[in-house]
């Protein structure tokens, strides 16, 4: 098995950015469904690598904009990069540009776009583009660090209330190209989607995100780090996973508010405490869960909520999760079961749908064999 690296991936890696948010922002969520006509500016410029995959990426977004309501310029000319020819565009999508491909004048005007309520969407090797630039690196989420061969993967869909994963099982097995990012983008961005290690051979991050979004100033950035072969271009779930970051980073389309709460921010509790572990969000779990206990957040409304995902870890016994509205003892909104991960450390997502006839406050509560059980990292409820 060859691993390459990131100076390698020069002449054999691809990536493609999309515009996306942390948390979709409530007024966000008002926006229709049926948008009006926009345009999306695709660019594709490339410094170093160029991926073969190119001409079928733009062909295919050209394709989904006929389909939905949009017109799209293809472009590799970075003098577009002006504060008055970007204003025509509702997202800009990356597609596996690699390099440095704009100049100070040009980050500058692209800055102003994104933070006046820009799209970004970018698209595998969208995150091998501009290192020297801080701003980018935020807005990509990650950069990348290397990647094994071409090969199948069993993807997990963390989040299916999004647009670009709605159309998506809790699984998605596919073949591509596989980066593994020089650091891991979660606690910055909301993951969509991360990959099974065990399902392939390479990946070295135990974590792996590999689609997500995320907020920036008042814009959107999306990314997805699949998109390496011509092949991807004429999947159908790739094409409505590519179209559903595209929406979302145009405000095009509609996102359930997303909620993400640590662990170890409950309000009230029965038996845990918080425990830290230095791969966690904000350093610490919600931990020491044993069989019967719970933890309440008072901050946390279950009104409307249909959907419960939370990343959790369990060197113990694993368990279930039963997530209720009102009480510790309240009405069942949904069950979860936590795996044993092989580790305290080891994060997984685990997710379930809610019933959505929750209306009080949040509560959590933890069943299972006996000794610890599992640690919770973050949770999300939309």
């Amino acid at each position: 098995m060859t691993t390459f690296t990131r100076r390698e991936s020069l002449v054999t890696g691809a990536l493609l950015l999309v515009g996306g948010a942390v948390g979709w922002q409530p007024a966000m969520a008002a926006a229709a469904t049926a948008a009006a006509p926009y345009q999306v500016l695709v660019f594709s410029k490339t410094a170093g690598f160029r991926h073969d995959s190119i001409p079928a990426g733009i062909q295919a977004i050209r394709d989904l904009g006929t389909a939905n309501g949009f017109t799209v310029t293809a472009t590799e000319d970075s003098n577009v990069f002006t504060t008055s020819q970007l204003a025509a565009y509702k997202a800009v999508v990356f597609l596996s540009t690699t390099g440095d491909i704009l100049n100070a004048g040009q980050q500058t005007a692209f800055e102003t776009y994104i933070n006046g309520g820009g799209g970004y969407v970018g698209v595998h090797a969208a995150a091998d583009t501009e290192y020297g630039w801080p701003y980018y690196g935020q807005l990509v989420g990650a950069w990348f660090n290397s990647h094994p061969a071409i090969q199948q993967v069993t993807a997990r869909v963390e989040d299916r209330t999004h647009p670009s994963t709605a159309h998506l099982g809790t699984t998605w097995v596919r073949t591509d190209e596989l980066y593994n990012y020089s650091s891991n983008p979660r606690p910055n961005v909301h993951v969509l989607i991360n990959l099974d290690e065990s399902t392939y051979s390479g990946g070295n991050m135990g974590d792996h995100p590999i689609a997500w979004y995320h907020s920036q100033g008042s814009g959107r950035s999306f990314y997805t780090g699949f998109g390496h072969t011509i092949e991807s271009y004429s999947n159908q779930a790739f094409r409505q996973h590519l179209l559903g970051g595209i929406q979302y980073a145009a405000g095009a389309g509609s996102t359930p508010p997303v909620t993400t709460i640590e662990g170890e921010a409950f309000t009230s509790q029965s038996g845990v405490q918080a425990a830290g572990h230095g791969g966690a969000s904000g350093g610490n779990t919600l931990g020491y869960i044993d069989n019967g206990d719970w933890a309440g957040y008072s901050q946390v409304s279950t009104a409307g909520k249909t959907s419960f995902s939370a990343r959790i870890s369990s060197g113990g016994a694993g368990g279930t999760i039963r997530i209720r509205s009102g009480s510790s003892t309240g009405a069942v909104l949904g069950t979860v079961a936590v795996p044993v991960t092989g580790g305290w450390d080891n994060f997984q997502t685990v997710s379930t749908t809610l019933t959505g006839s929750g209306s009080g406050p949040l509560f959590l509560t933890f069943s299972g064999g006996s000794g610890a059980l599992f640690d919770i990292d973050t949770f999300t409820i939309t």
